[in-house]
């Protein structure tokens, strides 16, 4: 109870910039599945998987750098010890998985 009265006191950002990016990358990964449907050679298909790889890891990377900015930025101003050890907390989560 604690936790989601802790999450409702932080607003989340919006990540609708990122809808293109994923959508690139959802057509990166419908071509690999042609690729192997088309019995491509190895090493082409193991590249294409390397840049869907690559790119969510780009995609990622922005929607922490988000959560930093604003998420935790706003937990930080609060200035409630218990609302910024939750977002610590979070981000070690985060980078430990």
């Amino acid at each position: 109870m604690a936790q989601q009265k802790i999450k409702k006191q932080i607003s989340n950002p919006s990540h609708s910039s990122e809808l293109k990016r994923l959508n690139r990358i959802k057509g990166q990964v419908n071509g690999i599945e042609r690729m192997i449907e088309d019995k491509r050679y190895c090493p082409e298909i193991i590249i294409q998987i390397k840049a869907a790889r690559s790119a969510l890891k780009s995609l990622e990377a922005n929607i922490i750098e988000g959560h930093m900015n604003h998420c935790v930025q706003q937990a930080v101003q609060s200035k409630n010890p218990a609302v910024i050890q939750n977002k610590i907390d979070e981000i070690l989560k985060l980078f430990k998985n």
